[in-house]
């Protein structure tokens, strides 16, 4: 899928078009082969530029083409993904293509919130024209979702915890495993994001002026905060997990010294009817209140061995 937008420098007002000018946004979601081909042909650039973007596995980083100073940045930006009908949080790449100053691209292989809401104009002063503040924007617009994806997380898990405080049930601990996967999917973003961030401020790959560094300077700050948030929560995630993988094992510690006491006390009633079933002359034999006597000292020899284990906290 291919839109086009423009930015109408009398109203300041970006909206869907239909032709390729200079001075357009074209976003692409998933795009067929033969889409790439005809937005390469016409803007005379390289289909790898595209293709790298819509990459799953491709790492956040900057291309700049020497010939006709063409940039490509790639950065990880949030989505949520479907496994066992529970949503994790993963990321995926984001490619963004200065053609030349131009023309602005971004692909992505699912739309993502990031540049929906430029397309909603939830984002105010975008200007398609101007590639470089689109950028910072993009960047700006990311690290504060990463932030929001965060919060929730640690939502779900302060929810998922006060389950686990009632249940030990496998579906809460594997949530919260799952908690802990997209934990170390955004960790790993944020730190390529991070590298992107700063060799963009340090360099010269788009000429930025003094008040598109400090722009760039906020978004790096809220890029470590993420980052930092990202830490905390995961090691409270992993201190988390840790202690109730030691509860479980307890309970479970519990569990069998209790059915192992039990099984003691239920065999001894077994060995003294085992006793006097053999077919030998025995104690009692002849007795009429056999029967009852030997009932009556296995019930006596039970509350024995209880006693007993309970004075060495067996039972509990």
């Amino acid at each position: 899928m291919v839109k086009i937008y423009n930015t109408d420098i009398a109203t300041g007002t970006t909206k869907k078009v239909s032709e390729i000018e200079k001075g357009v946004w074209i976003n692409m979601v998933n795009p067929t082969k033969d889409e790439v081909e005809n937005i390469c042909e016409k803007l005379r650039i390289s289909q790898d530029l595209i293709e790298d973007a819509l990459d799953d596995e491709e790492k956040a980083r900057i291309e700049v083409e020497e010939d006709d100073g063409t940039i490509g940045f790639i950065i990880d930006v949030p989505t949520v993904e479907k496994d066992d009908n529970e949503n994790i949080r993963s990321t995926i790449p984001l490619g963004m293509i200065v053609v030349r100053n131009e023309y602005f691209i971004t692909v992505s292989l699912r739309e993502v919130k990031v540049v929906h809401d430029i397309e909603s104009n939830l984002i105010k002063n975008v200007n398609t024209r101007d590639t470089t503040k689109m950028i910072i924007q993009i960047f700006y617009k990311n690290a504060t979702e990463f932030l929001k994806v965060l919060g929730e997380i640690n939502k779900e898990r302060n929810a998922t915890e006060k389950l686990l405080n009632n249940s030990m049930r496998n579906k809460e601990l594997l949530k919260m495993l799952n908690l802990q996967k997209s934990l170390v999917y955004i960790t790993t973003s944020l730190r390529s994001n991070e590298m992107i961030h700063e060799r963009t401020l340090r360099g010269k790959v788009l000429g930025l002026n003094e008040k598109e560094e400090e722009l760039l300077e906020d978004v790096i700050i809220e890029n470590r905060q993420a980052i930092e948030m990202a830490k905390i929560y995961s090691n409270t995630l992993n201190g988390t997990m840790d202690a109730y993988a030691s509860i479980i094992s307890n309970n479970l510690n519990i569990v069998m010294k209790i059915l192992t006491t039990i099984t003691i006390i239920m065999s001894i009633p077994t060995i003294l009817s085992g006793y006097w079933g053999m077919n030998v002359e025995l104690p009692l034999a002849g007795n009429p209140f056999a029967f009852y006597l030997i009932i009556l000292l296995s019930v006596l020899c039970c509350f024995i061995t209880i006693w007993w284990f309970k004075r060495r906290n067996m039972l509990s």
